[in-house]
């Protein structure tokens, strides 16, 4: 068998239709976000606020009590950030109290714990070190547990699943040294050979990877007779021969990360370990990921929660000009943004995830909207944080400690929240996929009149569906309940904000049909404009999430007058933030900037970089991929 070439180069349009092959096609349930998008504010698919059983509440808060003092007593924080590691002992606890199963089916020996429960131990965990949190959460959000559970054989769940729920730790691996966001050009091959598969091929960023038992590896199976063929999905045993783990990165923060460098050559794995059929591996990564990436938004909650309580406590404590700092409307503005921001992220993920228990909607949009919006919320609440404690914010909790003060890890949270802009999705490529999902029903009636591939009769026939939809669609963007006086008062003091989020829907819905109309096939090159509209869609979306959460909170009388003091807050800064992306939408610099960019890129603009030192050795950016032997020693260490 020969070896697979390290990169494969495709076109632009070959890329494009891998990754529209992997999406799911078709809307089987409704959508809340996806009906914001086109104009319509669906507020009976979020209110009433959806619940829990009574049996999951009993079942996850008991579980939340032993892990809160597992988290107390037996993580040490500040230890694994000085050691870069997460100890032995504290990962053998956490599969002793069954934190490797929580999503795990109890009949497969895991504590089968709802999507709620699951996340809000994740917020819960990485307050205690956000490296255990990425630990647990790339176990079950994205490694074995979950693509088995959805996509899984029976035979497969029975062999794989008790033992990730208690002995073993599994890895999600898919992004390989020059292939991240674009799968079509993944390398790694699995080459069928009698009743296996042979992988060869480099896989990077391996979160779990340095200490996993089980992998589920994205790999290229090649067209024959009898094989289909396509990026396909695995089961991998980690300890099998041929596979080396050669490196393990270090990160500018989750410095406890066990991810690696991974290695196959010649690995065989049998046919009965394949998810799915041949190339289904993509569409079930995105599967996986629609649920999966509320655990990432999760997390940020609990950063939220903590920036909320170190703001006060310190604002309290520290004085300026003979008041505490909270009193000055500079360090006030920031408390009130940390504490509106977080209840609003809390909202969106719980609702998100209740949604995703009911499974009565499809939430691939939600899901995608709170990893985006948290994870660039949690960013800059933890920024703000570091602000307010000023210095102290920028020096490490060592020092702090050292000089007898509190140790207050400020700095290490903006570095561990970091990478929540980029894991499972940058920010960047998630403003694409949703946008993507947003323009869905216009591409599906319209779609053929702007593909230049497509025939004169095939693009009559889109012309005459699309006059329909259009017919139909466009009038009702004109005027709604959002213009109403008494729309929506059984929200009370909240209800102005829902007024405006259902106007807001509409004029989104207008925007992005007057953007199709203008850039018809160059729609998809705007990316800039499409980014604008999935933030305002996030930003729509949320102001629900808040007033919908605010108000059953009052019902219930849960801190209800307080919930509903933090969704209005959250609503006003948030209709700010919104009216802002709305006149750039068609008020902005992205022309000029891409002459610019265009100008840097030609070299005309070197001059620029004189008068500095490039530290940084020589060295290729990309490093080699080829297929073949490892030549360095294995830092596999799993963990018993």
């Amino acid at each position: 068998m020969s070896a697979p070439a390290a990169v494969r180069n495709v076109s632009e349009r070959e890329a494009r239709q891998v990754a529209e092959a992997a999406r799911e096609q078709g809307w089987q349930k409704p959508s809340f976000a996806k009906e914001l998008f086109l104009g319509r504010f669906r507020l009976d698919l979020i209110h009433p606020y959806p619940q829990p059983e009574p049996e999951a509440v009993a079942k996850g808060e008991a579980f939340l009590a032993r892990l809160r003092d597992f988290c107390a007593t037996r993580i040490d924080g500040p230890g694994i950030e000085r050691e870069a590691r997460i100890p032995d002992e504290t990962i053998r606890g956490l599969k002793e109290i069954g934190a490797f199963g929580m999503k795990i089916d109890e009949e497969y020996g895991g504590l089968g714990l709802t999507q709620v429960y699951y996340n809000r131990a994740l917020a819960l965990v990485g307050t205690a070190s956000a490296a255990v949190g990425a630990l647990l959460s790339a176990h079950q959000s994205i490694g074995v547990p979950q693509p088995l559970k959805m996509f899984g054989t029976e035979e497969q769940k029975k062999a794989f699943l008790p033992r990730c729920a208690r002995t073993d730790i599994s890895a999600f691996l898919l992004t390989e040294p020059d292939v991240g966001s674009d799968p079509a050009r993944l390398a790694t091959s699995a080459v069928p050979d009698g009743e296996d598969y042979v992988l060869d091929g480099v896989k990077l960023w391996t979160t779990n990877g340095v200490i996993a038992d089980l992998l589920v590896v994205m790999a290229r199976v090649p067209k024959s007779e009898g094989h289909q063929g396509g990026i396909t999905a695995f089961v991998v045993e980690a300890a099998s021969e041929g596979i080396t783990v050669e490196n393990r990165n270090a990160f500018m923060g989750l410095r406890g990360l066990e991810n690696g460098v991974t290695r196959f050559h010649q690995v065989r794995v049998p046919a009965g370990n394949r998810i799915g059929a041949e190339g289904a591996g993509l569409k079930i990564a995105l599967t996986t990921l629609n649920t999966g990436r509320l655990s990432l938004p999760a997390a940020c909650v609990g950063a939220g929660k903590w920036c909320l309580k170190v703001a006060r406590q310190w604002s309290a404590a520290r004085e300026q000009w003979g008041r505490p700092v909270a009193e000055h409307e500079a360090v006030g503005s920031k408390i009130a943004f940390i504490a509106a921001t977080t209840f609003a992220l809390e909202a969106v993920v719980d609702l998100s995830s209740q949604m995703a228990d009911e499974d009565r909607n499809d939430i691939r949009i939600e899901a995608a909207l709170a990893k985006l919006f948290g994870s660039e919320a949690s960013w800059l609440m933890a920024d703000e944080l570091v602000q307010i404690r000023g210095g102290r914010g920028f020096e490490t909790a060592e020092s702090l400690a050292a000089r007898g003060e509190r140790a207050v890890p400020a700095e290490q949270l903006l570095r561990d929240m970091r990478i929540n802009r980029i894991f499972e999705g940058s920010t960047e490529i998630m403003h694409l996929l949703i946008a993507r999902e947003a323009v869905d029903a216009h591409l599906s009636v319209a779609g053929d009149l702007i593909d230049p591939d497509t025939t004169l009769g095939d693009k009559a026939r889109a012309g005459a569906r699309a006059g329909g939809f259009y017919a139909r669609w466009l009038p009702k963007l004109v005027a709604g309940p959002g213009q109403l006086p008494r729309s929506y008062a059984e929200f009370g003091p909240l209800a102005g904000h829902l007024r405006y989020v259902e106007r807001g829907a509409r004029k989104l819905a207008r925007s992005t049909f007057y953007a199709m109309s203008r850039w018809q096939g160059r729609m998809e090159t705007k990316q800039n404009f499409l980014a604008r509209i999935v933030d305002i869609g996030a930003e729509l979306f949320a102001m629900s999430a808040a007033c919908v959460r605010a108000e059953h909170l009052a019902a219930t009388g849960d801190h209800g007058q307080e919930a509903r003091q933090l969704a209005d807050a959250f609503c006003r800064q948030s209709r700010v933030r919104t009216d802002e992306l709305f006149a750039r939408l068609w008020t902005n610099t992205d022309g000029s900037d891409h002459r610019l960019t265009k100008a840097v890129m030609a070299g005309s603009l070197t001059w620029m970089e004189a008068g500095i030192v490039d530290t940084a050795p020589d060295g290729p950016w990309i490093a080699d991929a080829t297929p073949g032997p490892s030549r360095r020693e294995n830092v596999h260490r799993p963990v018993r």
